[in-house]
């Protein structure tokens, strides 16, 4: 019996690694991103300089959401079965 989260994601399925590494790659760079982020508050740079830096890191977690949508939502949802497109929608939209 599959277990849905609210948001009616099936839980307890698993991405490949093959799947999810360039998802991975792409978190690890948002996240020295919003490192960097981090360090100019510190150091109090200018505001634009942070502004840019901190669009960068939403760009970078967008795109990370997009490339796992993309690469294994359908099987993460459905499990092999035939595809609730409903279910997809709402979990698509949830990103935007």
């Amino acid at each position: 019996m599959r277990a849905y989260t609210p948001g009616g994601i099936v839980q307890g399925m698993q991405l490949s690694t093959e799947s999810t590494q360039p998802v991975l790659n792409r978190l690890r760079r948002a996240q020295g991103q919003l490192a960097g982020v981090v360090r100019m508050l510190e150091e109090e740079r200018d505001c634009e300089d942070v502004v840019t830096q901190l669009a960068a890191v939403s760009k970078a977690l967008d795109r990370a959401g997009f490339a796992l949508v993309a690469s294994g939502l359908k099987e993460c949802l459905t499990g092999g079965e035939e595809t609730d497109t409903d279910k997809l929608e709402r979990v698509f939209l949830s990103l935007a």
